[in-house]
């Protein structure tokens, strides 16, 4: 079925799409960056590079971070990360909707 993926961009080098948000839902439901991480199946560093642009890509934070060790550190979403994750999905829809009858004919002109 042809759906629309949808990457916004921002600016140079500045850019959020389905990965990141898919990241951010993840580290949010985790409470951790690794943990979120590895549930997309991507290394430690990887989220942590991906969170590291987001937080320096907006004013303000996205995720904040504790180290770990015997607290256990963690991670959690400011209430700016948890309303960029809230419009992107709204973006996401609008679009999706708006976009319904061509992707349909797209679909319909696939090659069996």
């Amino acid at each position: 079925m042809a759906r629309l993926t949808l990457r916004v961009d921002l600016g140079p080098g500045k850019a959020i799409g389905p990965g990141k948000i898919r990241l951010l839902e993840a580290v949010r439901d985790s409470g951790s960056i690794s943990r979120g991480g590895r549930a997309l199946g991507m290394s430690y560093r990887r989220a942590w590079l991906l969170i590291d642009s987001l937080n320096r890509t907006f004013r303000h934070k996205v995720v904040t971070a504790r180290p770990g060790g015997e607290s256990g550190g963690g991670a959690r979403l400011t209430p700016f990360g948890l309303a960029l994750i809230a419009r992107y999905r709204a973006i996401e829809r609008r679009a999706q909707t708006a976009a319904t009858r061509d992707l349909a004919t797209l679909q319909r002109a696939l090659r069996r």
